[in-house]
């Protein structure tokens, strides 16, 4: 079975990978125990996969070879490059002190108030090793975010078992991914359901055609909190630049709620972001299948909350759109408030409406259809227009 979402009363209980997901420590340079979950996962379905040379799980075909005669395949039917990324914002060690704390450094957004004696987890290369306590925090020098910290470790843990380097965090709550109301509270959803989003959809696309050479490829991406690494290593190696068919990025990301992207009403056409607005014939394909596949139940704004691996592609020359889910207390910020979270800017898990991620995987499987019109898909417009200055042709030629 795939691990699809279902539109009608999506539960974590009900979609354990989902959950199993959001639960998996990750931090930027640190998505190994997110990748060794994903891979399974995959594995188990057959879909194929690799690493590409900096760590990026590419999904949809199992070498660079298959990657390149892909993409260099003469069809008219342009390739679907859905991106995500597998980071969230956290800490990794640096050194132990003589007192017994660990020193680390952030990387990426974080709360910026009541943050001595926050609750943060802690992991290895080789899993969770418990929870601790940050005691200190120095600030950037905006003062948006954690430079470094100091950290008071799990009591039981054992200093010699590993380096300071290996050790990794973030800010933690009362459990890592819990369920109230149809909401999916945890330590990091940003972008965890989008990479989740990705791996369902290549499984149901497997499930649906097994064998078949679809125009699809999966990008779940390292560190992209610190500046899209991973998306821009991937696109350095100059793969697509041979390509003999169209190749369309999608960023999937969990975008901070803004007025017109509010939590619960659905998936967010992104027209752009704080970078700019994307490309407009492939923005107009999108704005069409979101009308069909989720009437009623899809929003359209530019996400101009912070910008996404689209802009990355779009630097890259690539033609790029994107979609959201609508995000409460981005980057464990306390934004919403909502349980476990601190007060305003203090540490808050982020959240999501199960609801959203299921028009979220409804709508990325709508963009799969064959067939779409992506060259012209203002042709019926332009007739319109036509037709217009027919009409009016000979009250333009009796004046002025």
């Amino acid at each position: 079975m795939t691990e699809a979402i279902s539109s009608s009363a999506p539960t974590l209980d009900r979609h354990p990978l989902l959950r199993e997901i959001l639960a998996t420590p990750s931090a930027p340079f640190r998505e190994g125990l997110v990748l060794k979950v994903i891979e399974r996962a995959l594995s188990e379905q057959k879909v194929p996969h690799f690493r590409d040379p900096a760590g990026n799980l590419v999904i949809g075909t199992q070498s660079r070879e298959t990657y390149l005669a892909k993409v260099r395949t003469d069809s008219s039917e342009p390739i679907r490059l859905f991106i995500a990324h597998m980071d969230h914002p956290g800490f990794i060690g640096s050194q132990y002190r003589s007192d017994g704390l660990l020193e680390v450094e952030w990387h990426g957004g974080s709360p910026s108030a009541h943050l001595a004696g926050a609750r943060v987890w802690l992991a290895t290369h080789e899993g969770p090793i418990g929870d601790g306590r940050m005691m200190e925090a120095t600030m950037t020098p905006s003062g948006r975010s954690i430079a470094r910290a100091v950290i008071q470790l799990p009591e039981h843990f054992e200093k010699s078992r590993s380096k300071a380097t290996d050790l990794f965090g973030g800010f933690g709550f009362r459990s890592p991914a819990w369920e109230e109301n149809g909401i999916a509270y945890t330590k990091a959803a940003d972008d965890l359901v989008g990479s989740f989003a990705i791996v369902s959809l290549a499984m149901e696309l497997n499930a649906q055609n097994p064998g078949a050479d679809l125009p699809f490829l999966g990008l779940l991406t390292r560190a992209e909190e610190v500046g899209f690494i991973g998306a821009l290593h991937h696109f350095e190696l100059g793969w697509f630049k041979e390509a003999h068919r169209p190749v369309i990025a999608v960023s999937l990301e969990t975008s901070r709620t803004l007025p017109g992207a509010e939590i619960g009403k659905g998936p967010v056409v992104r027209l752009g972001d704080k970078f700019g607005v994307f490309e407009p014939r492939a923005l107009r394909v999108l704005t069409q299948v979101a009308a069909q596949v989720l009437p009623g139940a899809h929003q359209k704004r530019v996400m101009d909350g912070g910008t996404c691996e689209a802009t990355a592609a779009v630097c890259a020359g690539m033609t790029a759109i994107g979609i959201s889910v609508p995000l409460g207390n981005y980057h464990n910020q306390s934004l919403e408030g909502g349980p476990d979270a601190a007060p305003h800017m203090g540490p808050a898990p982020e959240f999501v409406h199960l609801g959203d991620v299921a028009g979220l995987l409804k709508l990325c499987e709508g963009l799969m259809r064959p067939g779409m019109n992506w060259t012209n898909p203002f042709e019926p417009q332009h007739r319109e227009f036509q037709e217009d200055l027919a009409k009016y042709q000979a009250l333009m030629d009796s004046g002025p």
